[in-house]
């Protein structure tokens, strides 16, 4: 990829310090977030337990929303189990039908811990470079407060929203990073694209799981290099990126769980987050065969650093 593949207002300003509470172009398309208020028509059908769709009132993603996504109204969403538990959220398998016709869809519900008992590790590196405009909800969160917990909860959340829904419509037009679609985001529940065997409900399979033939491990190489470049492109290092946060799905890398997104610009710590991106993958691949003259680490940190106007 070249510079000239983006246009300049998918570039970011060299330099620029982008917030967190900046609205992002995206979030014009829905309604304000947050759980609605309790009603009695949210209560769960006695038979079925499919409640009432929270699209009305949720964020959407990206317009035009794709083809399979279900957006009417009198759609329910019925739970049909847990797909992956982890130490900062939950996420749920979520059929969504129009009833008495065949519209529906699989949904992935990322749903955060109470800002109680979440066990996000380091945070306070990751939440570097993010800001909120009142001084108290600043004080809050640095102070970890009940009300500073929840603060952070919801910036977590919108965070890897924001940058799922940057993220996919860079990749409808150029082709080079695949992420899940963002459905929805509301409160801290993120409502994602499910990616894998509609049929059977099972998720595709992460990069760690497999064991790929040289041919396909040199071609998931060089598709990572191309979605690490466009993270840097956009301003951002993944945080956490491992063979556990990728998803193998039709032949295609999957980018996912990216609530600790860095903004590599802003964040003081941000070429030290990319670097160890890059450090973990690179190990993993060299230990599957990939032969070194493909696979070097510091060369790629460096050219990664370049194009997110690092020095």
């Amino acid at each position: 990829m070249r510079d000239h593949d983006f246009s300049a207002r998918e570039r970011r300003a060299r330099g620029r310090r982008r917030f967190d509470d900046d609205e992002p172009h995206f979030l014009k398309y829905g309604p304000a977030s947050g759980p609605a208020p309790a009603d009695p028509d949210d209560e769960p059908d006695p038979d079925t337990g499919a409640v009432w769709s929270s699209w009305d009132d949720a964020v959407h993603g990206p317009e035009p929303h794709p083809a399979w996504l279900v957006t009417e109204l009198a759609a329910k969403d019925t739970e049909l189990g847990v797909l992956k538990t982890g130490k900062e959220a939950d996420v749920h398998l979520v059929r969504r039908a129009v009833p008495d016709t065949d519209r529906s869809c699989l949904l992935a519900a990322k749903r955060y811990r109470d800002p109680q008992h979440r066990l996000f590790h380091r945070d306070a590196g990751y939440l570097e470079g993010r800001r909120v405009r009142r001084s108290r909800e600043m004080r809050a969160m640095a102070g970890r407060t009940a009300f500073g917990r929840q603060m952070i909860a919801g910036q977590w959340a919108a965070a890897e929203f924001a940058a799922l829904a940057r993220l996919w419509e860079i990749g409808e037009r150029y082709g080079t990073v695949a992420v899940p679609y963002p459905v929805q985001l509301r409160g801290t529940e993120l409502m994602l694209e499910f990616l894998g065997d509609p049929d059977e409900g099972r998720a595709a399979p992460r990069l760690a799981e497999l064991r790929p033939a040289p041919a396909e491990l040199r071609e998931l190489w060089g598709q990572l290099v191309e979605a690490l470049v466009v993270l840097a492109r956009a301003g951002y290092a993944h945080g956490d990126l491992s063979p556990y946060n990728l998803l193998v799905h039709a032949g295609r890398l999957v980018l996912i769980d990216l609530p600790q997104v860095v903004d590599v610009v802003a964040n003081p710590q941000g070429r030290e987050f990319l670097a160890r991106d890059v450090q973990v993958v690179a190990t993993w691949f060299a230990a599957r065969g990939l032969p070194p003259s493909l696979v070097d680490p510091t060369a790629l940190i460096e050219a990664l650093s370049r194009e997110a106007g690092l020095r």
